[in-house]
């Protein structure tokens, strides 16, 4: 089958998390994506951890599907050969240091003479100008920043996410845009340039906590994980030790709660109790009376009572609880993709199209693509070795 980004070709100088997977996604949509790597360690997330076969459990999840080019572009020829590529690329993506990119001669203006249907974006912490644009930004320095921090995490401490959701957003936000702007070339035939910055796609993920908090009214509180303002949301201890996570979204789920999960009908009516604004300034008296009823029953007895009831809920599962999720296995999202240590089980690309399926390739060794990529440029064997020599280059 065609895929969407077939005859698509990405240059990608790319490290950590949010440009791999950005150029990752590419990738599953058929784009051909050239990893261009430092010669020997490669992108230092390579080394996070040995999770994975002795690999990183980050890399592993962001770079199949790719190629592995290992240049020094310090040296001369190194920097040619990546002249070269670009000539034949569609989109040059880097999230290098602050300024890195254009120091050499990489930025769009410089780029767009030379390559006008050239789509360059540029992946940072806080963007191409103003007063942060030189400052480091890793990923729990952007949740801070961007107050995330302030709304996670329980009343006395406040708590980062688990994963990196700073990159993740920026990477989402470079990825949507680079499709717009494949688009956008279609019709003018000219390649345009792409600003994405850490801190103003989580500050878009912060959409609705900064308007709870409007002209200076006072913030969601932290809450953990139960909801800052809808109650009863979050999650509650059974009798056998398991936990529920529930949540109620109008009066109707509120009235069938109490009939019957609770079987405490009267409650629905107690003043206390009786709007989700009066649950939520009483909450540690309906958590007491809740927390009292669900002692009585086994965690799998209150689900099936709430899905009775059409009240949502969850399991809280762990790591391998969603390795073995039932939903995942029914759907058969699960494939498998090769690593230089073996094959791993990888998930599909949420998103399901009956007109294609996903790329999902090898993830590449540092530099195991460098010979092909090179000759394919016209380079003879005699080039290649000679650019080995200085250690420009690694296999």
């Amino acid at each position: 089958m065609i895929r969407p980004l077939d005859g698509i070709t990405v240059i990608s100088l790319e490290h950590a998390v949010a440009a791999p997977f950005c150029t990752r996604q590419l990738a599953d949509l058929g784009a051909r994506v050239i990893k261009v790597e430092r010669p020997g360690a490669g992108d230092f997330a390579r080394g996070y951890d040995q999770r994975v076969n002795g690999q990183s459990s980050h890399f592993t999840w962001i770079n199949r599907s790719k190629e592995s080019l290992a240049l020094d572009l310090k040296q001369s020829a190194a920097h040619g050969a990546l002249m070269q590529l670009l000539a034949t690329a569609d989109v040059l993506v880097q999230n290098l240091a602050p300024g890195a990119a254009a120091r050499m001669g990489l930025s769009f203006e410089a780029l767009h003479a030379q390559f006008p249907k050239l789509i360059v974006c540029d992946i940072s912490g806080y963007g191409a100008d103003g007063p942060y644009r030189d400052k480091k930004a890793y990923d729990l320095l952007i949740q801070s920043e961007a107050g995330f921090l302030s709304i996670t995490g329980s009343p006395e401490v406040p708590s980062k996410a688990g994963i990196s959701v700073a990159d993740i957003a920026a990477g989402m936000y470079a990825y949507t845009n680079i499709l717009s702007a494949l688009l956008l070339r279609g019709r003018t035939g000219e390649g345009s340039h792409i600003d994405v910055s850490m801190l103003e796609a989580l500050g878009e993920w912060m959409g609705y906590p900064m308007y709870y908090a409007y002209e200076g009214a006072p913030p969601p509180p932290r809450t953990g994980s139960s909801h800052a303002s809808i109650y009863p949301y979050g999650p509650f201890a059974a009798g056998d030790g398991g936990t529920v996570m529930l949540g109620l979204q109008n009066e109707r789920e509120w009235q069938a709660f109490c009939d019957k999960v609770l079987e405490q009908p009267a409650l629905a009516k107690d003043a206390r109790f009786d709007s989700n604004a009066h649950r939520n300034e009483n909450r540690a008296a309906l958590q007491a009376e809740i927390l009292r009823i669900f002692s009585a029953f086994k965690a799998e007895q209150i689900v099936e009572r709430l899905d009775a009831a059409g009240i949502a809920n969850a399991h809280v599962n762990d790591m391998a609880g969603l390795w073995a999720h039932p939903q995942l296995a029914a759907r058969q999202r699960w494939r498998t993709v090769g690593t230089p240590k073996g094959d791993v089980p990888a998930l599909l690309p949420p998103g399901l199209n009956n007109a294609f399926d996903y790329r999902m390739d090898a993830v590449p060794a540092v530099g195991e693509h460098t010979t092909s990529i090179l000759a394919s440029l016209g380079w003879s064997a005699a080039q290649i070795d000679a650019l080995h020599a200085p250690g420009s280059v690694a296999d």
